[in-house]
């Protein structure tokens, strides 16, 4: 039996090969270059996920509602690592919270 047109399955597109899911165009992020995003879920390994124009960012100690400005360390085909950057869009209290209780 001859499947005429199919010989290649190692190829690109169809079963067995090509690009497989990714990006698919030029990436919203660049590595070294810093974002203001904000966390929206955490991952299986504990980082935060952020969004960029829908490409995946995980964030380095990021936690979840957590509004923050990221430096992009790596970008692959399918998704971005970054972290936290210190001291700047963090949202802490830098104010010492003990109270000196009054009588």
């Amino acid at each position: 039996m001859s499947y005429s047109g199919r010989g290649n399955y190692g190829g690109g597109g169809g079963y067995g090969g090509g690009s497989r899911g990714g990006f698919g165009g030029p990436k919203p992020v660049e590595a070294g270059k810093e974002y203001d995003v904000q966390i929206s879920e955490i991952s299986r390994q504990g980082d935060g996920i952020a969004r960029i124009q829908g490409f995946v960012i995980f964030v380095k100690e990021g936690k979840v509602g957590q509004n923050t400005k990221i430096r992009v360390t790596k970008v692959g085909d399918r998704f971005a690592s970054a972290e936290v950057v210190t001291g700047a869009g963090e949202q802490t209290n830098p104010q010492d919270t003990t109270q000196n209780p009054t009588s």
